[in-house]
Formats: structure tokens, C-alpha cells, sequence
């Protein structure tokens, strides 16, 4: 495996020759160097894969460091060194992707850990960039993106029903890409060069579903000022989807089993027969075979219909999927709206993983849409995506309150040196009465005491 290699920026030598010890004992290759001007020069000659950066450097600071480094170096992840009273500075660094940030004094299992996660997403990262490229061609079918085992199955089955006409049904979530399915069940078939007709079955008013479907003869009722044609003539010599089908009404529902059965079909007052030479594929989000209990569904429609099966799967079965979807709502948002956002950063990605995506590839297609829009830079971050909790609430959780913070650091500072409180405020930067002011507020005692 190739070896990581790290550069440390620190305007203090103990820091550095810590540091740089700790990593080499891990198995790291380490520079050091005391200024941002150093790291900026070392930069156009070396390479390295992760800077642990001091955010305050005499000279050009951290921050400044961290903006050249990601618009020159942008696969460079940077870890923010701050001091205890800098956390707001640390906390605007993530904004400007830094990957994370550790306190002074440091803790070298702290340490460890941070950088082992941040070498775990680099590979991960590479990873997808090599499954995106290996499986290109066989990531797609027409507009559906899948690599995972589930979907792979589905481009299969495509593939097996092309010469047939059989009835088609598709069971899933919402949002979890029937339409998509049929379009490319439809767009593989003996049919394909004949008209694609979609039904709503759900958006359509019962009262005008039957001329909806079937169509009318002028006269045929009140508001019949002309004859028209139906969803069901439009169709003929292609596909007939009727999505969202467990919504029609009972009466509908033998309607259509006739036309299934018979393979003809009437205008509404009409008494010439059209051949129902279409193929009928049905979505839907319900569980027919409980509506089939519940007697709101007959059953030998179900049968007609459920010739072929295909049940989508949910999102949250297949996040393998989610890297691949996601990078193809970035291509497709950002050309549709003119943005420069390039690429989404590990921490973004790993939220959109670990995320459960009730509304499915709708939801998670919304969310990239939404980031487009929002991010302020060329790559999206945790804080631009609708979902999980915002930065500050996730640093605040991780890091309790900056209060916290300065009773845990105060605390420490007395421990060690035994409540010498001159010692204690030389150390901590701050006067004697301050301090005592200090130990009061956080009612902070000694061991002894205690």
C-alpha cells in the first residue's frame, strides 16, 4: 500500500517534533515546516495527501493556507491545529473544508483516530472513482443508475422480457424509480418505436377517469362538444402505463379487465370496437395483495396484471448505489443551472450514506438539487445538503459548548499544577482574579475536596 504522506504547519518546534513523532511510529511519512510560506513553497515541488495546519501562523495564517492549498491542491485534506480559545476559527475552517480539527494540548489517541478516519476516506473515495470508471457501462440502463446486486437483477430482467408482450407489474416505494422501469421496459421492447403513454391513475378524477381511459363520442354526455380519443387509443402500438394503478375504483377496475381480456376497448358511446393492441405495464405503491384481502382490489385483475413482476427496491437496500446517483444529480443539476459545484466532499457523502432516504432516489435527486443551489464553493458539504443535523449542531455535540470547554481546559491547568493559582494563570493567559472569578462560576473544586 502506498505510503501516506503528511506535512505538519507549525510555527512552534515542540508541536512539530511531537507530531511528526507520533505519525512516524504509525507508519506515516512526515515533513515539517514552521510557516505558511514554507508549506506553500514545499507544496509546488512535493506531494502530500493530508497537511495537519496550525490556524495560527505568524506571517500568512492557517486560514489563508487552507484557501490557496484547496483551490491549487483541492485533493489535499486538511486537519485544523487550534489553540483552546480558537474553536470559532476552527469551526469556519470546516466551513472551508478543512476535514476536521484537534485542540492543544493534543491527545495522540485523538490524533490517531482522526487521521486513520481521514485515510479510511480517502480510500473510499478512490474506490468510487474506480467502480465509477470499471462499471460505467454497466452502472446504467437507459435513465436507471445501479450497481448493486437488486439492480442488476432488474437490468436483467429487462433484458429477458424484450421479445414478449406480456403484462407488466412494478411494486415499490414512492420514489423508488418505477417510472424510469417502465420507460426502459418500453424502450427495450418489440414496441419501442410506438408512443409511450403514461396514466396517473391517482391525479385523475374518478368522475372523468372512465373518458380519461377510454375516450368519447361527441353527444356522448353533457360536456361531450367533440369526439376524443383516450389514454387507451393513444397507446395503441406501443405502451400503456398506468401508474399508481391500486388507486382506480372498483368499476374501473372491471373496466380494464375487460379490455385485458378481450383486447378491444369502446369510446364512451361508442359502438365500434378499437383493438387494444398495447402493452399494459402498472405501478404501484400499495400492497395489492392485502387491497385483495380488504376486498378494494378483485383479484383476477391483479392476476392479469402481475404477469411479469418487478419490485423495486428502497434506497436504504442498495446505498452502493447512492455514490453513483449522486454524482449524477451533480453532472445534471449543475448544468441545468449554470453552477460551478465540481464534486462532493467525503463528509457530504458519507451524511448521504448514512441517511435512511424515505422518499428514495426522488428525495436523494431533491437533495443534490437543493446543494447545487445552496453551496457557496465548488464542492458541496455536509452543511448545504436538507438532511442530519447542521455543522454547528454536529460540532457543538461532538465538542460540547465552548463553556464546557474552558471549565474542562481550567480544570486541567489547576489539576496540574496542583492549584498553584499564580501558575495556573501565567498558563492559562489570564490574571488572578479572573481565574478566581473563573473557579467560582463553573464551581470548580479539587480532588481533595470533592
Amino acid at each position: 500500500m502506498e505510503q501516506t504522506r503528511i506535512l505538519v504547519v507549525d510555527d512552534e518546534l515542540v508541536i512539530r517534533e511531537s507530531l511528526s513523532g507520533w505519525l512516524k511510529r504509525d507508519g506515516y511519512h512526515v515533513d515539517t515546516v514552521a510557516s505558511g510560506e514554507e508549506a506553500l513553497d514545499l507544496l509546488k515541488t512535493q506531494s502530500f495527501d493530508i497537511l495537519l495546519l496550525d490556524i495560527q501562523l505568524d506571517g500568512i495564517t492557517g486560514m489563508e493556507v487552507l484557501t490557496q492549498v484547496k483551490e491549487a491542491y483541492p485533493d489535499i485534506d486538511a486537519i485544523m491545529i487550534t489553540a483552546f480559545g480558537s474553536i470559532p476559527s476552527a469551526v469556519q475552517a470546516m466551513k472551508s473544508h478543512a476535514f476536521d480539527y484537534i485542540l492543544k494540548p493534543f491527545d495522540p489517541d485523538e490524533l490517531e483516530v482522526i487521521i486513520q478516519k481521514l485515510v479510511n476516506h480517502r480510500a473510499r473515495e478512490k474506490e468510487n472513482v474506480f467502480l465509477k470508471e470499471e462499471y460505467k457501462n454497466q452502472t446504467r440502463f437507459e435513465s436507471i443508475i445501479g450497481q448493486s446486486e437488486p439492480m442488476q437483477k432488474i437490468f436483467r430482467l429487462i433484458e429477458d422480457i424484450r421479445d414478449t408482450d406480456s403484462s407488466v407489474l412494478i411494486t415499490g416505494e414512492t420514489g423508488s424509480g418505477k417510472g424510469l422501469v417502465a420507460k426502459a421496459i418500453h424502450s427495450n421492447s418489440r414496441v419501442k418505436d410506438g408512443p409511450f403513454v403514461s396514466v396517473n391513475c391517482g391525479a385523475i378524477p374518478k368522475h372523468i377517469m372512465e373518458s380519461e381511459l377510454f375516450g368519447h363520442r361527441k353527444g356522448a354526455f353533457t360536456d361531450a362538444s367533440e369526439t376524443r380519443k383516450g389514454r387507451l387509443e393513444l397507446a395503441v402500438g406501443g405502451t400503456l402505463f398506468l401508474d399508481e394503478i391500486g388507486e382506480i375504483s372498483m368499476r374501473m377496475q372491471i373496466d380494464l379487465l375487460q379490455v385485458l381480456e378481450d383486447k378491444i376497448f369502446y369510446k364512451v358511446g361508442g359502438t365500434q370496437p378499437i383493438a387494444a393492441n398495447f402493452r399494459v405495464i402498472a405501478a404501484t405503491n400499495a400492497d395489492l395483495e392485502q387491497a385483495i384481502q380488504d376486498r378494494i382490489f378483485r383479484k383476477d385483475l391483479f392476476y392479469r396484471l402481475n404477469v411479469i413482476a418487478f419490485t423495486m427496491p428502497p434506497l436504504r437496500e442498495r446505498k452502493e448505489d447512492i455514490p453513483l446517483l449522486a454524482e449524477h444529480f451533480l453532472t445534471q443539476f449543475t448544468q441545468e443551472v449554470n453552477r460551478g459545484v465540481e464534486r462532493i466532499s467525503r463528509d457530504a457523502m458519507d451524511e448521504l450514506m448514512l441517511y435512511e432516504w424515505p422518499g428514495n432516489v426522488r428525495e436523494l435527486s431533491n437533495a443534490i438539487e437543493r446543494a447545487v443551489v445552496v453551496c457557496k464553493t465548488s464542492t458541496i458539504i455536509p452543511y448545504d445538503l436538507p438532511i442530519g443535523p447542521s455543522l454547528e449542531d454536529e460540532l457543538k455535540a461532538r465538542y460540547f459548548s465552548l463553556g464546557d470547554l474552558e471549565k474542562q481546559h481550567i480544570l486541567k491547568i489547576l489539576n496540574q499544577t496542583q492549584w498553584n493559582i499564580s501558575k495556573s494563570s501565567v498558563i492559562l493567559g489570564i490574571d488572578r482574579s479572573t481565574l478566581y472569578n473563573k473557579i467560582k462560576r463553573y464551581e470548580l473544586k479539587t480532588d481533595k475536596t470533592r
